[in-house]
């Protein structure tokens, strides 16, 4: 790629996630009260809506209920994060502890088939201490057995609410479609001085998807009232205190560091990383997909929020197998790498023709160095 088409593509992946809808502003109160207040919101703008005769009312009635949304799927959009985040900790625990369980009753197994062979002495003491050995994990099984049945028990409570979380998100996004298409039809007509289309106050179908929508954020408040009065699991992560730990979203070498020049002269804030044809990039962490798509010069670009104030902007892939809004589980599938066309390849030091993925990382919109926050190994560089 020329130096001129490396610039400008450069240009237009920083304004795209410049471009995306940005967080709602921070209310000093806690999430439950900020969820409150949403749903609060969104029910003033559709009473706004309904009284709405001129278009500037209904404009400003809109954009009400465009904020309400914004506000209330920002909230989901991190409860989802913990949410998927807690259920895979959860996961981690029950595969351990199912473990632990059944290398348990396996050992108790060996110890019965012992003792039935009255010649083979299964402990230094004799038959006595075998005997002592295996009631003492006979003791132990049942409350191992119990913890892992609560673990699981958790695990399925985990799951539900992340599903619930996903169903209320879905439809947020479906009423903050219909408030964004109207208020842009809206627009368009006063631009163009001509009839003003149908309110959406006078669409009933709208109408009871607001209210739902507006149903949903009082539960979801009430929700998140109820766990503050419930401490929860402090053991779940927190993206800030990753730095360091993450795993490289594919298998490669590095090529070039943050602010390192190219062939090109061309310097970046992100790490660009040669991996093989058709290799497959992973999510380094618990994230919503902000975006997911093709971007001149860059191939598809994938945008993942792993927590507020957080972009981590992957581009150079082939396939991409995630959409937009969708959250997704430390290590799952993104996509793959190209096959090993000519189109944005580099050559390594062994000479060998590779992939090239370019991973940068914003914090509160500015691009950081990344490699602090990754585990690079003797090979990545």
């Amino acid at each position: 790629m020329t130096l001129a088409r490396w610039a400008v593509a450069a240009l237009i992946l920083g304004a795209l996630v410049v471009w995306l809808p940005a967080p709602a502003p921070a209310s000093t109160n806690g999430p439950a009260e900020s969820a409150r207040e949403a749903a609060d919101a969104l029910v003033a703008a559709t009473a706004a809506m309904r009284a709405a005769v001129g278009a500037q009312d209904q404009v400003a009635a809109l954009a009400g209920a465009i904020r309400a949304f914004e506000g209330g799927l920002e909230l989901l959009r991190v409860e989802l994060r913990a949410a998927s985040l807690r259920e895979a900790t959860l996961q981690r625990r029950f595969e351990a502890q199912s473990a632990d369980l059944a290398r348990l009753l396996g050992v108790l197994g060996a110890i019965g088939r012992m003792q039935a062979d009255a010649g083979q002495l299964a402990h230094p003491a004799g038959p006595l201490g075998t005997a002592r050995a295996g009631m003492l994990l006979g003791e132990v099984a049942p409350a191992l057995a119990a913890q892992a049945a609560a673990l699981e028990h958790d695990l399925r409570e985990a799951g539900a609410l992340r599903a619930v979380r996903a169903e209320a998100q879905a439809l947020l996004l479906d009423g903050l479609d219909m408030a964004q298409a109207a208020r842009s039809a809206l627009g368009q007509a006063m631009a163009e001085r001509s009839a003003l289309p149908s309110r959406l106050a006078d669409d009933p179908e709208a109408l009871a998807r607001f209210a739902e929508a507006a149903q949903t954020l009082d539960q979801f408040a009430q929700t998140l009232a109820d766990r503050s009065a419930t401490p929860g699991d402090t053991a779940l992560r927190d993206f800030a205190l990753a730095r360091g730990s993450l795993p490289l979203p594919v298998r490669g070498v590095l090529l070039r560091r943050a602010g390192e020049a190219d062939a090109a002269g061309i310097a970046r804030p992100g790490l660009m990383l040669a991996t093989v044809p058709g290799a497959i990039v992973t999510a380094p962490w618990t994230a919503t997909v902000r975006y997911a798509g093709p971007l001149r010069g860059y191939g598809n670009v994938i945008i993942l929020e792993p927590a507020a104030d957080y972009l981590l902007v992957l581009a150079g892939l082939e396939m991409v197998y995630v959409r937009s809004g969708e959250v997704l589980t430390e290590t799952a599938p993104l996509g793959t790498m190209g096959g090993g066309s000519d189109t944005g390849t580099d050559t390594v030091a062994s000479g060998a023709r590779t992939q090239s993925l370019y991973v940068e990382l914003r914090e509160r919109g500015q691009p950081v160095d990344p490699a602090p926050w990754f585990a690079l190994t003797a090979q990545d560089g």
